[in-house]
């Protein structure tokens, strides 16, 4: 069985966060990206939660051999820790000086993965950190005929058939499907495993395939962009904390009257 993961670097939110608070994010010349020079790179936490439930699959006995692939012309980092995790086979897709909005990115990935010998299934993080859209992996299924689930909390394989355990806000949902399919994993599929020491050595070793866009036959029209990022901005943040004192009582009622004020 051939697992496809896709996965995406993000910028580290952690350092995002904490630099937009500071007052420290700026903005580019061209106002649409932040400047990130002192901000690191790593992939995005969803999608190493995808990676961690192929993993999972293949501990828990499937015969399987696990791709990462990811469009990104410098991604050399993370695809070498994806391999010192224990992925078999690692791609990068250069889109050139090409910028790809969801659709876009949702067609490379489909061609790749005709072209490079189908996949059985799909694995992909329920969204990216960046820009929490969530698109791309409903797009990918649309356009490779899959069917497709979100929001996985656990993924299983019998008989040849899949079993997802959906986490959802009224509580957890079981869906049975046949292959070949997508999926997206959440956070709730718990926190993914660390590479060990022998594995970054060997992963080092490992070089990606590196797969040029021109390459997969695509129509030019079909990549140009029907959405285009304008503008980018760190908005204002302003805090105000007020101390309630007095004993609990007194605190209780004065919180209560408060928020029947708002």
């Amino acid at each position: 069985m051939r697992i496809v993961v896709c996965v995406k670097e993000v910028l580290d939110p952690a350092a995002v966060n904490n630099y937009a608070l500071s007052g420290g994010l700026a903005m580019s010349a061209d106002g649409r990206h932040p400047e990130v020079a002192a901000i690191p790179r790593l992939i995005n936490g969803y999608d190493e939660q995808a990676l961690e439930a192929a993993l999972r699959l293949r501990d828990a006995g499937l015969d399987c051999r696990i791709v990462v692939v990811t469009i990104a012309t410098e991604a050399a980092s993370m695809l070498k820790q994806c391999a010192a995790l224990g992925a078999d086979e690692i791609v990068a897709i250069d889109p050139g000086s090409r910028e790809l909005d969801a659709p876009g990115i949702a067609t490379v990935l489909a061609a790749w993965v005709r072209s490079s010998g189908g996949a059985d299934l799909i694995l992909c993080g329920r969204q990216a950190s960046d820009d929490d859209q969530g698109v791309v992996p409903l797009l990918l299924a649309e356009n490779l005929g899959h069917a497709v689930t979100t929001l996985a909390r656990e993924v299983s394989l019998a008989d040849g058939a899949l079993s997802v355990t959906r986490a959802t806000p009224e509580g957890d949902e079981v869906v049975r499907g046949k292959l070949p399919a997508v999926v997206t994993v959440s956070n709730e599929l718990g926190a993914p495993r660390f590479p060990t020491a022998k594995a970054k050595m060997a992963a080092r070793k490992m070089s990606a395939e590196v797969v040029a866009i021109d390459s997969l036959g695509i129509d030019a029209a079909a990549l140009t962009p029907s959405i285009t990022l304008q503008r980018q901005f760190v908005p204002q943040i302003q805090g105000n904390c007020e101390f309630l004192s007095g004993s609990p009582a007194e605190i209780a009622k004065a919180l209560m009257e408060r928020i029947r004020a708002a």
